[in-house]
């Protein structure tokens, strides 16, 4: 990467460099590119002894945002480049105080808005390399649809669901699929909050006309997480107007949030109803067999022969989202390479056991949760799920489903077959009106607080 990085003859640095390298490739294939572009690529190394890193930062925030989301990251990959325990170390230093001292020399600074960097799509994350699974097929569908006739149909496409699911693999796959027909096809991909970051320092800079010209200049808006920007007034209007821009010339837009449109409860409802007038799909968890099918693919994509009762060894052992499986494995093959051996069921089910299984058991089950809620209201469990709609009784069965839905994540069909098989709309307005009460009522919040607490006695 000469065009990044230039080392001056000091052996530290020149020691650093290809491992730097190296970690900014690997990066660059894990995470949004312009999270690298704008987070990791400024950072310039200052000196490397006795495996202590030490990096400059630009400025305040970029480094505090990559100690909170990155630094674990960052010391995970130049430990494994460099085979041995690596600390890390970030320290505030403008630009040009960095080239003045010539430690380093010319790391791209951040762009400016007007000029947003080139989007560059996970090249891993195609449609090719996504999993279908009963979890995700509409979702799927959905984007595939929106690839092959953009802005002609489910315009706009929002996709929810728990985080690690893969909505942003979606997202890139999409990315892709035009780019690889055109390399300058106008798209662009951004999270909520860097959507949000940059109308703001737009408006302290008086570069508001930039800002939204960089967002509207395009054919395809991909924007994910947008659930940060509930709460956000000013920002919520921005979006708005620029929703509202796009979708009237026809331009495509693809939106992802952790939860659906009408549990936005702090998003302006007119941008609640846009979000709903084109189709709304959603990922949940999925099942043990994809589960299974997701780790063989991302140990295909690694170059990793890896045999099916491995993958079913963390597909069942493994509770959670997607990312949880991919560390699994990441462990898995970090610890044979250790060894110098070939992954194994036995090493596999030692990292279950070691990292997992503790995180599995802790978790409560519906059974816990309707007993702790019928203790707490003295309310016999079969009342809270029958069918009575007597209001106390009414009440502590949406309790039950807020607690249900926010520890478990199952989906709201799951949940209405947990409850006697009611419909999933019942499920979701119980959940939306606890919620609405306990953001109103402290003593209810509280109340709902320490039930969920008590559910686990060892935390």
């Amino acid at each position: 990467m000469p065009d990044q990085l230039s080392f001056e003859d000091r052996e530290d640095l020149i020691a650093l460099a290809p491992h730097w390298e190296k970690v900014l490739d690997e990066l660059g294939n894990k995470l949004p590119g312009t999270v690298v572009e704008r987070f990791l690529k400024p950072l310039a190394p200052l000196s490397f002894d006795n495996d202590l890193a030490v990096f400059a930062a630009p400025g305040a925030f970029v480094m505090e945002w990559v100690k909170d989301k990155y630094a674990d990251m960052l010391v995970e990959q130049l430990s494994n480049s460099t085979g041995r325990r690596i600390r890390l170390e970030l320290r505030v230093q403008p630009r040009e105080r960095a080239e003045a001292e010539a430690t380093t020399v010319s790391i791209q600074a951040s762009p400016a808005i007007s000029e947003l960097p080139t989007f560059r799509p996970n090249p891993k994350q195609r449609f090719e390399t996504f999993v279908v699974g009963n979890n995700s097929k509409f979702a799927f569908a959905g984007c595939k649809a929106v690839a092959s006739s953009p802005g002609v149909k489910y315009n706009p496409l929002f996709i929810y669901g728990p985080s690690g699911m893969g909505k942003t693999h979606l997202l890139n796959a999409i990315a892709n699929e035009f780019l690889s027909h055109d390399p300058r096809y106008p798209i662009i991909y951004m999270t909520a909050q860097r959507f949000t970051e940059d109308f703001v320092n737009a408006l302290q800079n008086n570069r508001i006309d930039q800002f939204r010209r960089a967002q509207r200049n395009v054919s395809v808006w991909l924007l994910d997480d947008v659930q940060f920007i509930a709460g956000k007034d000013r920002t919520q209007e921005e979006l708005f107007h620029t929703f509202n821009y796009l979708h009237s010339l026809g331009k495509q837009i693809v939106l992802c949030s952790d939860r659906p449109p009408r549990d936005l409860l702090l998003m302006d409802e007119r941008l609640r109803s846009r979000f709903e007038s084109g189709l709304v799909a959603d990922i949940q968890m999925p099942d043990t067999e994809t589960r299974c099918a997701i780790v063989k693919m991302k140990a295909e994509q690694e170059g990793i022969d890896l045999s099916h009762d491995i993958a079913m060894c963390l597909a069942e052992g493994v509770v959670g989202n997607v990312r949880l499986l991919e560390g699994a494995l990441n462990k898995v093959m970090a610890q044979a390479s250790m060894e110098g051996e070939q992954p194994s069921v036995d090493l596999a089910q030692a990292i279950v056991d070691a990292y997992y299984v503790h995180a599995g058991a802790a978790k409560p089950s519906f059974d816990q949760i309707i007993n702790q809620v019928s203790r707490h209201f003295r309310i016999e469990k079969d009342e809270i799920k029958g069918l009575s709609r007597k209001a106390p009784i009414a009440h502590a069965r949406h309790v039950a489903v807020y607690i249900t839905r926010e520890i478990t994540g199952d989906s709201w069909k799951h949940i209405g077959e947990l409850f006697g098989n009611r419909d999933h709309t019942s499920m979701m307005h119980g959940y939306r009106k606890i919620r609405e009460m306990m953001s109103r009522d402290r003593d209810l919040n509280a109340s709902v607080k320490l039930l969920m607490r008590d559910l686990y006695p060892d935390s």
